[in-house]
């Protein structure tokens, strides 16, 4: 999950792996897989960049433990 904040200021949280697309338009637009949009204040380059740190964490967790 990565935390956005739409136009209106409201912060969100949305899950990072149901993006499909990020576009500048010039607003930051965020497709779904489902094909939702959402709108966000933040730049396209932060929302790629928390979805690449949100991935690399759950990675990092899934990985198994050796004894």
């Amino acid at each position: 999950m990565i935390r956005v904040t739409r136009l209106n200021g409201r912060p969100m949280v949305i899950n990072a792996e149901l993006i499909k697309t990020v576009e500048a338009t010039p607003d930051t637009m965020l497709t779904l897989l489902n094909g939702d949009h959402v709108v966000v204040l933040e730049d396209m380059e932060t929302v790629v960049r928390r979805a690449v740190e949100y991935a690399r964490l759950i990675r990092t967790f899934a990985l198994p433990i050796s004894a």
